[in-house]
């Protein structure tokens, strides 16, 4: 009924409800940059390719989705992440908390969240690297 990136979520009476692979992901992203202990999303790449966007002024280009895939397929949503986790942080904690959070957003707009895969991609140190003597 729809195209690749749009799934039919209902089909009333009055008509069909289509939510966006892209407005999953922007809502998962949102959420899981919420979670404390989440120090950026995305792999190296797109990393890379942001910090240079952050040095021409483009800085909010490409945020809303980056670290995120979703497929939403008969109102029922596959979410995958890739996250950068800050240092001492634990990873079980960390992640089960971004998939609670993930889950309420995403099931805020009426969607069910079948699974949400999480690759933690890296772990940001917060200051300067230690030296020894």
């Amino acid at each position: 009924m729809g195209d690749e990136a749009t799934r039919e979520l209902s089909m009333t009476p009055g008509g069909t409800t289509l939510v966006s692979d892209e407005v999953v992901e922007k809502i998962a992203v949102a959420a899981a940059r919420s979670v404390p202990g989440v120090a950026e999303l995305g792999g190296d790449v797109a990393r890379f390719f942001n910090s240079v966007l952050d040095r021409v002024g483009l800085d909010q280009v490409g945020d809303a989705r980056r670290g995120c895939s979703a497929h939403v397929t008969n109102g029922a949503a596959v979410v995958n992440l890739v996250l950068v986790i800050g240092a001492g942080q634990p990873v079980p904690q960390v992640t089960d908390a971004v998939r609670v959070t993930v889950t309420e957003a995403v099931e805020a707009y009426g969607l069910r969240v079948d699974e949400i895969n999480i690759r933690v991609d890296d772990v940001a140190l917060g200051g300067p690297a230690a030296t020894t003597a």
